[in-house]
C-alpha cells in the first residue's frame, strides 16, 4: 500500500488554509498559531487516512492536538475571560506551550517510528470476506453476544464489569464484519447497533462512545466504499456540526436529567436545544466560548505545573508504579490499588478541588509531568507512544493468521484516544482488553484462525 500519507499529503491545500488562519486572526500568538498549525497538519493526515485504514494513530494524535495544543490556543487568545477561575489557564501561555508541544509530538513520534505502512491499521478485506463466508453467523453472534453484555454488566460486581463493558462493544465488531463481509449491508442490522449507542448516550448523557464509535464505523464504511474527498467532506462537515452540537448541550442535559428534572431521551435535549436558542443562537460566541473547556484539557496541565513543584514535590515514579498497579494488577491482589476517578491523587498534584461526583483525570502528560518533570515527561510520551505503537504491531502480525483481529483495534483503543482520562484507567482498558481478546483466540482457535492454507493468504 502506497504511503498516501506522506507522499500524497496535499501540501499546498495544507499552507493555503495555514495562511487563511493567519489573516482571519492576525492578533493570535505565534506560539498558539504553531500549535493550531501543528494540529492542523494532524487533521489533514486524519482526513487522508478514513476509508484506507482503520485509523488509530491519527485519531491518538488528533485528539492530542485537540485537547492539549487546539482547546489551549482558543483559552489563550481570547476565550479565557470567559470562563470560572479555576478552568483558566493558570501559567503564561509561552511556558505552558514549552511543555506541551514537545511532549505531545514525542507522543506522536513514538506512534509512528516503527509503524510501518500504519501496521494494525491496514484491513485484510479478502481475508474478512472469506472469513464472514465460513463463518456466517458469528457476526450477529457478535451482536447479540454485545447487546446481552451491555444489559447484564450492570448486575455484576466490578472486577467483572469492566469484562462485560468491553464484551458490550463485541456489537460494533459484529456490524464491521457484516459491513466488510457481504456485498450488501445489513441495513437492519445497522439501525439496530448505532440506535444502541445513541439511546446510552442519551440515557448516561456521555457522549464519548456515541462519537468514537461514529468515528470508527465511518471508517470502515469508507474502507468498504472507498470514499472519495467530496464524500468525506460532507461526512467531516457533518461529524464537526454533531460533535460541536454535542459538546454545546452536553453540560445542560445532564444536568435537567441527572437532577431528575427531565427524563433523558430526545424530547429533553430537544428541550435543551430549544432553550439555548430562546435568548440567542446556541452557535453564538457567548454560548460557544464557556463550552472551550471541554476541549481545553491544558488547563488542568497548567493547575499541575502550578502545584508541582511549588507546593507538592515531583512524584519520581512512585505515582507512576501505581498507574501501572492500578492498570495490570486485579484488586484482589492489590486491594489498595488506585480506582478510576480517583479524587484525592486529582487533588493532590493539580491543586483543584473538585465536588463529590465530579471527575477529573489529570491525563498521560499530566502524570508524566508530575513524576518527571518536563523532559522527562517527554521521554515518557515518547515511550507511551512506543508502547501504543508496539501493541498495534503484534495486532498487525497476529493478523496473519487471524485477519479480523484488526477489526478488534477499534475495541482496544477506542477508550485510550481519550486524553482527559486518568492514566491509570487509559491503560487498564488496554491491558484487560488485550488479554480478553487473547483468550477469546486462543479458546476459540478454530473459528479465528485463518481456514485456507499459507498458500492462499493474501495479505496487503
Amino acid at each position: 500500500m502506497k504511503t498516501f500519507f506522506g507522499n500524497n499529503f496535499n501540501w499546498a491545500v495544507f499552507i493555503l488554509i495555514a495562511f487563511a488562519i493567519r489573516l482571519l486572526f492576525p492578533d493570535i500568538s505565534w506560539t498558539s498559531y504553531f500549535a493550531v498549525i501543528l494540529s492542523l497538519h494532524h487533521f489533514i493526515l486524519l482526513f487522508n487516512s478514513l476509508g484506507h485504514v482503520i485509523p488509530v494513530r491519527y485519531l491518538l494524535g488528533s485528539f492530542m492536538c485537540l485537547q492539549f495544543f487546539l482547546g489551549p490556543a482558543f483559552a489563550y487568545n481570547g476565550l479565557d475571560p470567559y470562563q470560572v477561575l479555576r478552568y483558566r489557564m493558570q501559567i503564561p501561555e509561552s511556558q505552558y506551550f514549552e511543555y506541551a508541544i514537545p511532549a505531545v509530538m514525542s507522543f506522536i513520534i513514538g506512534l509512528h517510528l516503527y509503524a510501518g505502512k500504519l501496521n494494525g491499521e491496514v484491513v485484510n478485506e479478502e481475508g474478512i470476506i472469506m472469513f464472514v463466508e465460513k463463518n456466517p453467523k458469528l457476526p450477529y453472534i457478535f451482536i447479540i453476544t454485545g447487546f446481552l453484555a451491555s444489559v447484564f454488566s450492570s448486575y455484576v460486581g466490578s472486577e467483572l464489569s469492566f469484562v462485560f463493558y468491553l464484551l458490550g462493544s463485541f456489537k460494533f465488531i459484529g456490524l464491521f464484519l457484516l459491513i466488510l463481509g457481504n456485498t450488501k449491508v445489513k441495513a437492519l442490522a445497522f439501525i439496530i447497533v448505532i440506535s444502541s449507542i445513541i439511546t446510552s448516550s442519551l440515557g448516561e448523557g456521555m457522549f464519548h462512545d456515541l462519537l468514537t464509535w461514529t468515528i470508527f464505523t465511518a471508517s470502515v464504511f469508507g474502507i468498504k466504499y472507498k470514499f472519495g474527498t467530496n464524500v468525506k467532506l460532507i461526512g467531516c462537515a457533518a461529524f464537526l456540526l454533531l460533535s460541536l452540537t454535542v459538546q454545546l448541550l452536553k453540560g445542560a442535559y445532564r444536568e435537567v436529567t441527572y437532577s431528575g428534572d427531565q427524563e433523558a431521551g430526545l424530547k429533553t435535549i430537544t428541550n435543551v436545544y430549544a432553550k439555548q436558542n430562546e435568548n440567542t443562537s446556541m452557535f453564538s460566541f457567548e454560548n460557544m466560548a464557556p463550552s472551550n473547556v471541554r476541549i481545553n484539557q491544558g488547563f488542568i496541565i497548567t493547575n499541575i505545573m502550578v502545584t508541582v513543584p511549588e507546593k507538592v514535590p515531583f512524584s519520581n515514579g512512585e505515582e507512576m508504579y501505581k498507574v501501572f498497579e492500578a492498570a495490570i494488577m486485579p484488586r484482589f491482589l492489590a486491594p489498595d490499588k488506585l480506582t478510576a476517578g480517583n479524587r484525592e491523587l486529582f487533588i493532590k498534584y493539580s491543586g483543584i478541588q473538585i465536588d463529590a461526583g465530579t471527575s477529573m483525570g489529570l491525563g498521560s502528560i499530566g502524570d508524566a509531568y508530575l513524576n518527571y518533570g518536563i523532559y522527562g515527561g517527554c521521554f515518557f510520551m515518547f515511550l507511551l507512544g512506543l508502547l501504543y505503537s508496539g501493541i498495534l504491531n503484534i495486532f498487525s502480525t497476529k493478523s496473519e493468521q487471524y485477519p479480523i483481529l484488526i477489526l478488534f483495534t477499534a475495541l482496544v483503543f477506542y477508550y485510550p484516544i481519550r486524553p482527559d482520562c486518568e492514566l491509570q484507567t487509559i491503560l487498564g482498558h488496554l491491558f484487560k482488553s488485550c488479554f480478553l481478546i487473547t483468550a477469546l483466540t486462543i479458546y476459540f482457535r478454530e473459528i479465528f484462525n485463518f481456514p485456507f492454507g499459507p498458500d492462499k493468504r493474501k495479505f496487503i
